[in-house]
């Protein structure tokens, strides 16, 4: 990979990690957020996303969705565990793109949004094992598991 590549793959990471770090702790340090509203509007699997928002297992969703955001935004950022990491911020991502409608999640997309990309991008992080290139992996590949 050249230099140039490394780089770039080092910007996606660190950005990516910012708005995932930024979207949980926002929610975390917001007392009255919750996503049961989100939940109970979606048009697609309805009836697994009003079991997500019922009043046992809402706190569990909550929890996850704030820490699970906001953990997963650091890890990007200090490239730790980025291939594990990746893969559980892209099926979160696609917890969140489901309920929103298939085929149509918005009203200017069709099958593809950014839920969809933001996918896409954490497994190519994943896959490349970004976090080797100038993160903590790199410096303690223990931290990334083997290598």
């Amino acid at each position: 990979m050249s230099k140039s590549q490394r780089i770039w793959l080092v910007c996606l990471r660190v950005t990516m990690g910012w708005m995932f770090f930024y979207a949980g702790i926002t929610k975390v340090l917001d007392p009255k957020w919750t996503s049961e509203g989100y939940l109970k509007s979606a048009k697609f699997l309805t009836g697994f996303y009003a079991w997500l928002a019922s009043s046992t297992m809402l706190p569990i969703v909550d929890f996850v969705n704030e820490w699970g955001l906001t953990l997963l935004g650091v890890a990007l950022i200090l490239g730790i565990a980025v291939k594990p990491v990746s893969r559980l911020g892209a099926l979160l991502m696609i917890l969140y793109y489901l309920p929103l409608g298939f085929p149509y999640p918005n009203a200017h997309a069709y099958i593809v949004d950014e839920h969809i990309i933001y996918a896409a991008a954490l497994l190519l992080l994943g896959a490349l094992q970004a976090g080797r290139i100038w993160g903590l992996e790199g410096k303690l590949p223990w931290l990334g598991g083997k290598r």
